[in-house]
């Protein structure tokens, strides 16, 4: 019968830099007799490592770590394993992280101020092979995913926009012709439905193409 329980158990990862919060999390998980946490890891290397050494069922991957972060660290556990499911445990919903994740190879997206009500009903639905990511951030999903994304390049020089630098200033940053950048400003503007550069800076973040 032990053997029977060992099979059936979920054996989980928590990745977070903040050890309050994996602390609450394994102490909410260790209330299930579905699962049990087997590692904690402060950062991304160190997910890697334990997911290397543990191989665990499901992994909860924070996004924002010291060093590797957590997209990084989805990619190097899935070149590990191609049949790893994590879950991305965050407290940011701009869908641009949300496509990062997927694109990595998450199986679900779990915003941190709901793990407690459903963190094992998620860790179970994905164990199950299910994908599970909040309503609201599908929907706004729904909404952009036929939508370009922008370039790295892009990024870069919206960056800059937000930080106060004009076009010319923002060319000698880059090392690139002040035309070069008005271009890459049109493209951004259309790709993100905005208005103007403000506009463009404001939904930007709100989609999560970078952190303020």
């Amino acid at each position: 019968m032990a053997n029977q329980h060992s099979e059936e158990e979920i054996r989980v990862i928590i990745a977070d830099d903040h050890p309050v919060l994996r602390s609450g999390i394994a102490a909410v998980l260790a209330h299930s007799r579905r699962v049990r946490v087997v590692a904690e890891a402060e950062d991304g290397d160190a997910a890697v490592e334990q997911f290397r050494r543990h191989r665990p069922d499901i992994t909860l991957m924070d996004l924002q770590m010291p060093g590797r972060s957590g997209i990084e660290a989805i990619n190097d556990i899935r070149a590990i394993d191609a049949q790893a499911r994590i879950i991305i445990l965050t407290t940011f919903s701009g869908d641009a992280q949300v496509l990062r994740g997927l694109k990595a190879g998450a199986s679900g997206y779990l915003l941190k101020n709901m793990a407690r009500t459903e963190l094992v009903d998620y860790i179970a639905a994905v164990h199950h092979g299910e994908k599970r990511f909040p309503a609201d951030v599908t929907r706004n999903l729904a909404g952009t995913l036929s939508m370009d994304a922008l370039s790295a390049r892009e990024i870069e020089v919206l960056k800059l926009v937000a930080r106060g630098h004009s076009n010319q200033r923002a060319a000698e940053q880059l090392g690139l012709k002040e035309d070069t950048i008005k271009s890459h400003m049109k493209t951004i503007l259309s790709k993100l439905g905005a208005l103007d550069r403000t506009h463009a800076v404001t939904i930007a973040l709100q989609r999560g193409f970078w952190e303020s």
